[in-house]
């Protein structure tokens, strides 16, 4: 059997070089029949309601902070799964000690009422 790396190396490149040619053509396609107002980023045509810089409520906070706690648990915990089988205890106690770090995060958060939307 060959190496087949380079080649598929060569094959991505290509791939990534037409999908960025064809992204821009279709762009500038669209950009050329687009009027104004349709040119206003996210907003679909409209005129915006808000200012670009204005700020978020703070309620946001605490629940974007409660979505990192367990976006970054599941993060670890795949990789986690395939060193835990080579590793064994050592892996699991390591684990212990992640999980209950991030536990303490979120029982903060319940006892600061983040769960509560109101």
């Amino acid at each position: 059997m060959t190496d087949l790396g380079p080649l598929a190396v060569a094959f991505s490149v290509m791939v990534a070089a037409l999908l960025a040619v064809l992204a821009s053509w279709l762009r500038t396609a669209r950009n050329a029949r687009a009027t104004a107002p349709e040119r206003v980023p996210f907003t679909g045509g409209r005129a915006p309601s808000v200012h670009a810089w204005s700020r978020y409520h703070a309620r946001y906070y605490p629940m974007a902070l409660l979505f990192l706690a367990f976006d970054m648990e599941m993060v670890f915990m795949y990789p986690w799964a395939v060193v835990f089988v080579t590793e064994g205890i050592v892996a699991m106690v390591e684990m212990g000690m992640f999980i209950a770090i991030l536990l303490l995060g979120v029982l903060y958060a319940w006892r600061e009422r983040a769960f509560e939307w109101t």
